[in-house]
């Protein structure tokens, strides 16, 4: 008997035309990643019909729901196209920012040990989250959203699927950080949140969700430093805006440069739990900002 391993587990998706439908010749591309839990579920339905012998006779499974996570490292042009479905935008001259355009994807997982395929369909990306942390690679998380659910012993007919990229994934000890348009070194920690806004949205006469709605941009985060003055404090405490900027450098030179044009910080305390280091964490919300029209900018410079 063969139980199925992660260590044999394949990611991809293909653009889908028209929402929650695969496309007849698909041509799947190849997501780079280090787990997820995208997959069904449904609500519950039980009777509440009252019986003398207390028993519950009658149960349904209600409205379904496709969802969970994509965990990765990210790399230099490994999750360039799903960066474009979180943001809503597209690449121009290596650019990146948010927009309004909704895309739609079938995902596909292959556990090739025990020949199974699980497909969701109408996959829109919702949130991401981005982590910068010492001594670590660069890690975060896509969630996503879908409108159908199969299973499968067997590949699509006419499927085919490209060569995943190799590049390798970016490291926390090989960028640089600014803020206030000066470079900072004593940050310790960055974190990343981009939320769409997305709900499912549900009918009489169907299980499944319609395209989920919309809401706003939300791009927040927070910075964690070294408590060595109040320069940052003090932003919080006048309700200064500021900028923040990161550039990521992988191993061959490639960088991604992501600026946050006009943040505010609207939390700062520098807690003391005992003789170590004291540090500060600053969550931001980030603006948009009319020179860059966006709130994030994420510029691709290859080596």
């Amino acid at each position: 008997m063969t139980i199925a391993t992660g260590s044999r587990h394949n990611l991809s998706y293909v653009v889908e035309a028209t929402f929650g439908t695969t496309p007849s010749s698909p041509g799947f591309t190849p997501i780079r990643h280090t787990g997820t839990t995208l997959g069904l579920s449904k609500d519950a339905v039980e009777s509440e019909e009252l019986r003398e012998d207390r028993q519950v006779a009658h149960f349904r499974h209600g409205n379904k729901s496709v969802t969970g996570d994509i965990n990765f490292e990210l790399s230099y042009g490994g999750l360039d196209a799903l960066l474009e479905a979180t943001l809503c935008g597209s690449w121009a001259t290596n650019v990146l920012k948010a927009g309004t355009t909704r895309r739609s994807y079938t995902v596909e997982r292959h556990h090739q040990d025990i020949g199974k395929y699980l497909r969701s369909t109408g996959c829109q990306f919702n949130t991401m989250s981005l982590s910068v942390a010492p001594n670590s690679m660069v890690t975060g998380s896509f969630g996503i959203i879908g409108s159908g659910f199969s299973t499968s012993g067997a590949a699509l007919g006419s499927a085919t699927y490209s060569a995943e990229s190799t590049t390798a994934p970016f490291d926390s000890f090989s960028g640089s950080i600014t803020e206030g348009g000066s470079a900072i070194a004593i940050i310790t920690a960055l974190e990343l949140n981009i939320d769409n806004g997305m709900e499912a949205l549900y009918v009489v006469g169907s299980a499944d969700t319609l395209l989920p709605s919309i809401g706003k941009s939300s791009v927040t985060g927070s910075v964690t430093a070294y408590f060595e003055n109040t320069t940052l404090l003090d932003k919080f405490v006048a309700e200064t805006t500021s900028a923040i900027q990161f550039t990521l450098t992988d191993a061959a030179g490639n960088d991604y440069i992501v600026l946050l044009p006009k943040v505010k910080y609207n939390s700062g305390n520098p807690e003391v739990s005992g003789p170590e280091a004291i540090t500060v964490t600053l969550d931001f919300v980030a603006l948009y900002n009319s020179s860059d029209a966006s709130q994030i900018k994420i510029t691709r410079v290859p080596a």
